[in-house]
């Protein structure tokens, strides 16, 4: 019933409209505006340090505003409050005539819950103080068998299921009112609420155990391999971390230019870990167990319920389709790379896995001059935050402004707070960036939802809180921080969440901004990288942070065009992870052993061969919050292929198809089915093939046509 706070993709009083902040140091933020005319959210961004907050004087707040945050023991307050809150809507919930309060109250249910396990899920990987982190761990873990209780909760769920049997108060309700409740009672459903007691017991330690299977399966997924150093050749043990006689093997080392490093990193690093490749067995044959308890043949027939794709059959036809048409131009760019490579190690020239990340880098900078530094001083952080500012302003009437927070609102002096602000609307949400790099800080760029938004019960509107998690360079040397066009580009992707997480204006936190089926959750973040390499909006903020000069256009013409260069080969590696995904999480038990399935699907879907004794699938972290789901990224990527080229391409700040694409798509979150709110953007019903032309087509695109002259 309450799973929404799961899906993360990863100030709390309401205010009047948020104004610039104005306290930035003269020697940080307003020598760039003086330099450079930077905008004041772009200020804030460019300084060397933030705007101070208000520490000196005041009374204390907690994380986020949370007065009881303001130590480690307060998350057993908050959990406390919040389960006892709980305690009096499930008995308000199970007494109430059917009618929408009926709905309402068990969206303040879920709210309630969701408003501890929302914010202790990011606190617990993100905050630098230990003791923080595993406070958060243990909320998450105490909401999070609490909702796995009322889940087979059967009087709940009864009172929900008097309101879906009376045809005439569910007629008189609103649609989005009707949806959530069969959001609700679905996720009764999957969770086993029809079975008999002894099984519902069984779904919910089934639940727990798979949780507890997930968070190992992540911590194995990033735990280095270390090998006797003396193993390695002399002359790359230099090239990886020493811990006594170990050399260990964090990564891919994909970027080496030496061939050699990168063939030990991926041979050592995939080498198969026995207590990772239990766990994974485990995780999948626990899923499969939970999925057939409730009534599914498969786990993901279970996950893909109310999916864009709806079941796996549709799924596999989407990426049995697209691997087809990807088949000869990923082997001519197969091709290509391994010409390059006979080039500069002729002795040994066959392409392997360990060389597509480097050499289809070195095809894109000598075909078209990439060199990310000359980019870098173009993209300073602030001239970036001011790029999005100009785009959302002028798409959607909103602006960004940063605020000062209290003490002890954020968990490191390097938090910038954002306001978001319609020009007609006032405040809309708060946008925490945690943009910079630190010790034990994640590396992976996320978003995160820490209160969804939703109608009160006194008519306000809840404020949704969220974090943008990114890892940038801490600014140095007197300079701001300068991002690769790479980053640039994650940036503008990860704001796409944000901007839906705040413009999802629900009725029930429930299906608030970004809760909403994963194979469309990620268009509008999709959506927004092809508005990052548009070069009419590049160069609305794409200046010289010294100089002001802007972004030369040839410049932003050639790294779009250099986008092209081994993307089917990229695209084709994406269908194989998206096949594997949904072979795991279908027909159990396996016929074969998880390496073995590897094995075979990379032979059959990607061009590189198998190479044995590695064990890839146990790095695939993505396995579990996005499984039998891993298609999503590119049924989100066609879906907003399509809408870029239909509403966008032609004017990247057409305010009426900005307006179009709030109200169609950003504005209902989870409230309507995913399909429908495509077809209203769109105008029409796409098809699978529709989907796999438009991915296609990107492919062939010219991106020439994409970029007019400003004058």
């Amino acid at each position: 019933m309450l799973t929404g706070w799961r899906r993360a993709l990863s100030g709390l009083r309401r205010a009047g409209p948020a104004r610039p902040a104005a306290r930035s140091s003269r020697s940080g933020a307003q020598r760039w505006v003086s330099s450079t005319g930077w905008c004041p959210v772009g200020v804030a961004f460019n300084a060397q340090q933030p705007p101070q907050p208000r520490w000196a004087v005041g009374k204390k707040t907690g994380l986020f505003g949370v007065a009881e945050l303001n130590c480690p023991e307060g998350f057993q307050k908050t959990q406390e409050k919040s389960l006892q809150e709980a305690e009096q809507l499930v008995q308000k919930a199970c007494t109430i005539p059917p009618g929408k309060e009926t709905v309402k109250v068990f969206d303040q249910l879920s709210d309630a819950l969701c408003r501890v396990a929302d914010l202790a899920d990011f606190v617990k990987i993100a905050h630098p103080d230990l003791a923080f982190r595993e406070a958060a761990e243990e909320a998450c873990r105490s909401i999070g068998t609490m909702v796995e209780k009322l889940n087979t909760n059967v009087d709940l769920c009864q009172s929900l299921r008097k309101l879906l049997a009376d045809k005439d108060v569910m007629a008189s309700l609103d649609p989005e009112t009707r949806r959530v409740a069969e959001l609700f009672m679905f996720d009764f459903e999957i969770s086993g609420i029809h079975l008999d007691e002894e099984k519902r017991r069984k779904a919910v330690n089934l639940n727990v155990k798979i949780l507890d299977l997930c968070n190992e399966f992540l911590m194995g997924s990033h735990l280095p391999n270390k090998i006797e150093k003396h193993i390695l050749p002399a002359h790359i043990r230099h090239e990886f971390a020493v811990e006594a006689n170990y050399a260990l093997i964090s990564g891919l080392n994909a970027d080496s230019p030496n061939d050699l490093v990168r063939e030990v990193a991926y041979k050592i690093f995939l080498y198969p870990n026995a207590q990772q490749l239990h766990c994974l067995e485990e995780l999948l044959t626990s899923r499969n167990h939970l999925a057939q308890l409730v009534g599914y043949d498969t786990f993901a027939q279970r996950a893909l319920q109310g999916t864009m794709a709806k079941t796996p059959e549709t799924v596999m036809q989407f990426l049995l389709k697209l691997s087809d048409k990807l088949f000869n131009r990923a082997q001519k760019d197969f091709e290509i790379m391994e010409g390059i490579k006979m080039k500069l190690n002729p002795m040994k020239s066959k392409l392997m896995p360990w060389d597509h990340p480097y050499y289809s880098g070195i095809l894109r900078a000598e075909r078209y001059n990439i060199e990310p530094s000359l980019y870098c001083p173009f993209f300073s952080l602030g001239a970036c935050m001011e790029g999005l500012n100009i785009l959302f302003n002028k798409l959607l009437g909103i602006s960004l402004y940063a605020e000062e927070p209290e003490k002890g609102e954020v968990w490191s002096v390097d938090v910038r707070k954002l306001a978001v602000v319609h020009e007609q609307e006032g405040l809309l949400g708060y946008i925490y960036c945690d943009f910079f790099q630190r010790p034990d800080k994640p590396h992976q760029d996320c978003h995160f939802t820490i209160r969804g938004g939703r109608l009160k019960e006194n008519g306000e509107y809840q404020l949704p809180i969220v974090v943008l998690m990114l890892s940038l360079p801490n600014p140095a040397g007197g300079s701001p921080t300068l991002l690769t066009p790479g980053m640039m580009e994650n940036l503008f992707h990860e704001m796409g969440h944000a901007m839906h997480s705040m413009l999802g204006r629900t009725q029930y936190q429930h299906v608030t901004g970004t809760r909403c089926s994963t194979d469309f959750a990620e268009v509008p973040s999709v959506l927004m990288e092809y508005f990052a390499n548009d070069y009419r909006v590049v160069n609305q903020f794409a200046r010289h942070y010294k100089t002001g000069q802007p972004l030369p256009q040839n410049m932003v013409s050639r790294l779009c065009e250099s986008k092209k260069v081994s993307a089917a080969a990229d695209m084709q590696l994406q269908v194989f992870y998206a096949v594997l995904d949904q072979i795991y999480h279908g027909k159990h038990p396996l016929k074969k052993s998880t390496t073995e399935i590897l094995k075979e699907t990379q032979e059959k879907f990607y061009g590189l061969p198998y190479v044995p004794n590695t064990a890839w699938q146990l790095r695939f972290s993505h396995l579990v919050g996005y499984g039998a789901k891993y298609y999503s990224y590119l049924m989100s990527r066609a879906v907003a292929s399509m809408v870029w080229k239909q509403c966008f391409v032609q004017d990247p700040f057409n305010r009426t198809m900005g307006e179009r694409y709030r109200r169609e798509m950003l504005a209902h979150g989870g409230g309507k089915e995913p399909m429908l709110m495509v077809q209203g953007m769109l105008q029409k019903c796409p098809s699978m093939e529709d989907f796999v032309d438009a991915l296609v087509s990107d492919l062939d695109q010219d991106f020439e046509t994409f970029f007019m002259d400003s004058e």
